[in-house]
């Protein structure tokens, strides 16, 4: 397996391949735009959840990688005794309550699903669009880099 890092790497990666290929899907016009934001919307969100969570285990250095990432600083291994939590982790736990984090970690139509659960439909509003997630890369590729470029320096 590669580096943490190298996983987030290559997460961010692939999601902006599919970004890349639902725009252009988008702009073909043949499939109606709730169904592509149906097929790709999960699956970008799922890779931008896989990064970050990649890049959290790079943060934190764990002895042991766990198989699959966490999604939040509090599905993280435990630190090692002895060991300080990064202040780049704690910034990230104060994204996930309240900032750009936060959407990204929300899943989508949550509260939507609990009023309608009866409803097979997804309705328009409640699911995920190209514009916000690719935000959401950038954000996560501007956090990566900063933080990455201060470990190295370390």
């Amino acid at each position: 397996m590669s580096s943490p890092r190298g996983q987030a790497n290559h997460r961010l990666y692939l999601a902006r391949l599919l970004l890349a290929a639902w725009r252009r899907d988008l702009a073909a016009e043949d499939i109606p735009a709730s169904v592509l934001a149906q097929a790709f919307g999960p699956a970008v969100r799922s890779h931008l959840l896989d990064a970050y969570g990649w890049f959290l285990l790079d943060l934190q250095q764990p002895a042991q990688l766990p198989a699959t990432p966490p999604h939040s600083v509090t599905a993280l291994p435990p630190v090692a005794p002895g060991k300080a939590v990064p202040a780049e982790i704690a910034e990230f736990a104060q994204l996930e309550q309240q900032g750009w984090l936060a959407e990204l970690l929300q899943e989508p139509g949550a509260e939507q699903h609990r009023r309608s659960a009866a409803s097979l439909a997804a309705p328009a509003a409640h699911l995920l669009d190209p514009d916000s997630l690719q935000a959401q890369a950038q954000l996560l590729d501007d956090a990566f880099a900063r933080m990455g470029d201060f470990l190295d320096e370390c």
